[in-house]
């Protein structure tokens, strides 16, 4: 399944200059992704990555609290 079918989408968060890569998941939660992606880049969504991305259990990624900036 690609993430436009799971309804997940990458995004990066947090202060301007130090950006962090995460997801939105299907229930539109805020999740880090930096513990598998150091930073979205033209490499991180060729589609050998993406794969890899979304091998990943959303639930085990760590939730984002508050209101970061995305």
């Amino acid at each position: 399944m690609n993430f436009a079918e799971a309804g997940v989408t990458l995004v990066r968060f947090g202060p301007e200059g130090s950006e962090k890569p995460g997801i939105i998941d299907a229930q539109g939660q805020l999740r880090d992704l930096s513990s598998h992606v150091s930073e979205i880049t033209p490499e991180t969504l060729s589609q050998a990555s993406l794969d890899d991305i979304e091998a990943i259990p959303a639930g085990d990624l760590p939730l984002v609290t508050g209101n970061p900036r995305l």
